[in-house]
């Protein structure tokens, strides 16, 4: 049985500090980490010689689609590999994942352990697109498969770092489990929970528990 859901309510000033926050912020360190960003950028490009962004169409707010920036981290035709690997899935639910993805790089496992391949979205962050803080964005494959229950992880913009993973739990296999988590940020949502989160989460890239 389909589980109800409350929706929490609206918060237009948090909204509009919230949305000063990612700008300001963003600005910084996209400056910042210019030289993270040329480093990272030579490596990949060195070890195969392909792309150095890999775009990607995700799902934000109200399940609206952008084109979502990563370091490429996997082998050029990664794509095209994952239908073979769909049984290797070790997620429960729609979405995919696989400890020891054989499509991922030398370069991609360092980038990937440390998150430093989910940096370009912080250009997504500045378009509007993304937030520093939400649900992270699906894919339109995954939300496909989605309850009316699930899609609620849609009703805020989707983010860099959520609950989820500032918890440790990129090893959680339950995706009900990861629904609940981001449905339960959606409720707390304030300046003061974003803060915390993103306290966590610099723990998490510090110690590396969780990443994959």
């Amino acid at each position: 049985m389909e589980k109800e859901y409350t929706a929490p309510a609206t918060k237009p000033g948090y909204e509009i500090c919230k949305r000063v926050f990612d700008v300001v912020m963003c600005s910084i360190a996209l400056i910042l980490l210019s030289p993270v960003f040329l480093a990272v950028a030579i490596a990949i490009k060195l070890e195969d010689g392909g792309e150095i962004i890999y775009k990607q169409t995700r799902l934000t707010k109200g399940g609206r689609e952008f084109e979502m920036y990563k370091f490429r981290s996997m082998c050029p035709n990664a794509h095209e590999k994952l239908e073979e690997l769909l049984k290797y899935n070790e997620m429960e639910g729609p979405a995919f994942k696989m400890e020891n993805d054989p499509r991922i790089t030398k370069v991609g496992k360092f980038i990937r352990k440390t998150s430093i391949d989910e940096l370009p979205q912080l250009v997504n962050i500045l378009k509007g697109e993304m937030s520093i803080i939400g649900p992270r964005p699906p894919l339109p494959r995954e939300v496909a498969q989605y309850t009316p229950y699930q899609m609620h992880r849609l009703d805020v913009i989707t983010g860099l770092a959520c609950y989820h993973e500032c918890e440790g739990r990129n090893e959680e296999k339950d995706f009900d489990k990861w629904v609940e988590s981001d449905l339960r940020y959606i409720r707390e949502r304030s300046m003061l929970t974003d803060l915390k989160v993103i306290f966590l989460t610099i723990r998490v890239v510090l110690t590396g528990k969780g990443a994959m």
